[in-house]
């Protein structure tokens, strides 16, 4: 952040593109199922220096707090740097800032950041249990479980400091805070809200599974074998 807090001026087309981006990436979380009224968030990371990479004078764009999906607009976006302060916008950040600015600050290889409750997810987040790895989808977009992270309150870097610590040692891009849903991160964030579309899959297939019986865990190495070639080799 700079003195002035008002975003840079190298900067400006790099927030226009990520105004416009995270606008238009949180119309998927209502398309998707993932949200009520003005719960849920999308944010992605602004470099400040494309050629040294992620740092501390980096910026972050999120929608603003209280406001209605159908009323959001690439204008209506808000700039924070990542102590959560806000540099520029005519609304208060989201309420999840500082959660998301925590990632961001100790994962700086993390580009977008999402958090929704949505039903299934939230669920098994109430019930403080991680979510099995018995798909193989789940095997390739997870590499094993969906983790639960601590109890945390709203309002500080309290739940940031638990999806960091909780997600470091986990291959998922997600993770079910506990008694109060998911969070997802990814390069950027449109992988994040990818993401939240597939826990809330998982979650609600793994349900259905629940009630029909028990579903048989994948051996470990066959998930290692799925997600390496998940991640490394499908699509490529």
């Amino acid at each position: 952040m700079t003195e002035s807090r008002t975003v840079p001026e190298h900067l400006r087309d790099a927030v226009a593109q990520a105004r416009a981006q995270v606008a238009a990436l949180h119309a998927e979380l209502p398309r998707w199922g993932l949200v009520v009224w003005t719960a849920g968030n999308v944010s992605q990371r602004v470099v400040a220096d494309p050629d040294g990479g992620p740092g501390p004078e980096d910026l972050l764009v999120i929608k603003p707090s209280g406001v209605t999906y159908d009323a959001l607009t690439p204008e209506s976006m808000v700039v924070c740097d990542l102590d959560g302060t806000l540099v520029e916008g005519d609304r208060s950040p989201s309420s999840d800032t500082a959660a998301h600015a925590y990632v961001y600050r100790h994962m700086p290889e993390v580009g977008g950041v999402v958090h929704t409750h949505s039903t299934y997810a939230t669920a098994w987040a109430a019930r403080r249990e991680p979510i099995p790895c018995v798909l193989t989808m789940m095997a390739d977009e997870f590499g094993g479980e969906v983790p639960i992270g601590p109890f945390a309150l709203i309002g500080d870097d309290s739940i940031g400091r638990g999806i960091v610590e909780t997600l470091r040692s986990s291959r998922s891009p997600a993770v079910l805070m506990a008694n109060h849903g998911p969070f997802t991160i990814g390069a950027d964030a449109k992988a994040a809200v990818k993401a939240a579309v597939m826990v809330e899959e998982v979650a609600r297939t793994i349900h259905i599974a629940l009630q029909l019986g028990t579903p048989h865990p994948i051996e470990q190495d066959k998930i290692d074998s799925l997600y390496d070639r998940y991640q490394n080799v499908y699509g490529r």
